[in-house]
């Protein structure tokens, strides 16, 4: 039911857009996002057994070539990332342990991909109820949707104007 409320919700957001899975876990959203036409998605799994397991799932369902996956610890891929210069669709699904145990660390991240990623992205972040959303940057910014225990935060980066250049004297 979250999965397709969130991507009923981010619609036109999806298609030919690349689909950053952070957390990825069985890679099961970043897969929908490939049968929803994402350009590419990109899987982040720390866990070995996990990572590997996304890769079995891109080869059985024969998209291979859309999909990347890395084993990689999130926090410090998000402090090397460089984003493209397109829109781009992150999704964050944390482990609870990182709720309880990695809180600021999990908030700072969430900071530091608001600012790196580029104009016109969605940012969405699945944890349950109790998530102390008042913590988040600019919470009055956020799409909630609650379903059942689950909640999905949703940002969209602003387009904004170049500055028009003063003219000349």
């Amino acid at each position: 039911m979250v999965r397709e409320a969130l991507f009923s919700i981010l619609g036109n957001a999806v298609p030919n857009r690349t689909f950053i899975d952070i957390f990825a876990g069985t890679g099961a959203i970043g897969l929908e996002a490939i049968s929803r036409n994402a350009s590419e998605a990109v899987f982040l799994e720390r866990e070995p057994r996990l990572a590997a397991d996304i890769e079995k799932h891109l080869r059985k369902f024969e998209v291979a070539d859309k999909g990347r996956v890395y084993k990689a610890d999130v926090y410090r891929w998000a402090e090397r990332w460089i984003p493209p210069a397109d829109s781009v669709n992150l999704f964050l699904s944390p482990p609870f342990a990182d709720l309880t145990e990695r809180l600021e660390e999990f908030l700072e991240m969430i900071r530091l991909l608001r600012e790196k990623m580029p104009p016109d992205s969605t940012l969405t972040i699945q944890v349950e109820d109790g998530f102390p959303d008042n913590r988040l940057p600019t919470q009055e910014e956020w799409d909630t949707r609650k379903y059942g225990r689950n909640m999905l935060y949703i940002w969209v980066k602003p387009i904004t104007d170049a500055p028009m250049s003063e003219p000349e004297a």
